[in-house]
């Protein structure tokens, strides 16, 4: 009977270990079987990848692997991509200058990790240009570097970039007016920081990796981020309030190659690339922020009974009108740096209503 049992038991987990092996992916897998390789059975080009995030979150399993996938089916298997997530090769805010230097070969980040680093793409973050989704505050960073081709990203070769569009305030008290924010401890990185200080808060800088146990230990009252971190960073076991901002927030993220690895492949590669990430760009990292942020908002209501709180008409105007210097700021040093800081923010704005 022991036997049987113990059989019967075996059967049951194997059932549903294959069960959660075929958990449905937020994005479907992009089309390049009609791309040719110029040269098949050529030299293979490997190279590795290095990002901050864990090793099942989807900008892992669906942004890297995905592009890794479609990279390999484009070229014929002569480029391979070995990724190496959760900081195992290199830290976060680290990680461009890693990229620049060979540390690692291809780097996915945050450009907000190194605050001053990227002085014109602070432009995409700045609050009071709102985006209504991941898809579009993507579309227009990839479109404005295009156009503005800042000399600060000239030391790498941009694969693409993408953003998570608004971000909400995850906190362990309601904050249902600006003065209850007043003296709370949030996490915020970048132009962000400069936001939560206008409101009154007192802004705590930190790696994503590390905000869920500063939010265990109290060590924050809260965090400002896309909601997609409640699932994929499981930060609503550790908070129990949303408060919807999407005026506050956009992260921008690279995916970014070191200059002599690039200039190492054939020019037939390199074309085979850039058609890769136009269609990798458009079908699957723009918006990925957005399937993810759908997803999360109901696990965390059915999970942990977050409780999501929507601000006002009047409330939503004064906050608004508390963050506009942070505007004027970042016009007034873009002008002290020798740049045309109107003209960028314009950019910004024109590429932000377009979509």
């Amino acid at each position: 009977m022991k036997k049987k049992a113990l059989i019967i038991l075996m059967v049951f987990l194997l059932l549903l270990a294959v069960g959660c092996g075929e958990e449905e992916t937020l994005v479907d897998d992009v089309d390049v079987s009609d791309i040719e390789p110029v040269e098949e059975n050529g030299e293979v080009f490997e190279f590795n990848l290095a990002h901050f995030f864990p090793a099942g979150h989807p900008a892992e399993t669906e942004l890297v692997q995905g592009w890794a996938a479609a990279l390999e089916e484009a070229s014929g298997g002569r480029i391979l991509i070995t990724s190496y997530p959760g900081e195992t090769l290199i830290k976060a805010d680290d990680i461009y200058s890693g990229v620049v230097s060979g540390t690692a070969d291809i780097g996915l980040s945050a450009f907000f990790y190194t605050r001053g680093r990227f002085p014109v793409l602070e432009a995409f973050e700045l609050p009071g240009i709102i985006y209504e989704s991941s898809y579009a505050a993507s579309k227009v960073a990839w479109e404005g570097i295009k156009e503005l081709n800042p000399d600060e990203v000239q030391d790498t070769e941009l694969m693409f970039v993408l953003a998570t569009g608004p971000g909400d305030l995850f906190t362990n008290t309601p904050v249902r007016s600006m003065s209850d924010l007043r003296g709370m401890k949030i996490r915020a990185v970048g132009l962000s920081a400069d936001t939560l200080a206008l409101l009154g808060a007192t802004p705590e800088g930190m790696p994503q990796p590390e905000v869920y146990e500063a939010l265990s230990r109290g060590l924050v009252d809260g965090t400002l981020a896309p909601v997609e971190v409640l699932q994929g960073w499981r930060q609503a076991e550790v908070t129990d309030y949303v408060t919807r901002t999407p005026f506050l927030y956009n992260a921008l993220f690279f995916v970014t190659m070191n200059k002599d690895k690039w200039e190492s492949m054939p020019e037939d590669l390199q074309q085979i690339m850039l058609e890769v990430n136009d269609r990798f760009h458009d079908q699957v990292a723009a918006g990925l922020w957005d399937a993810q942020n759908e997803r999360a908002v109901e696990w965390a209501i059915e999970e942990t009974g977050q409780e999501f709180i929507t601000l006002s008409d009047d409330e939503m105007a004064q906050w608004i009108a508390a963050v506009e210097p942070v505007q004027e700021d970042f016009i007034e040093k873009m002008d002290q740096l020798g740049f045309d800081g109107e003209s960028i923010v314009e950019t910004v704005r024109s590429l932000a209503e377009q979509y």
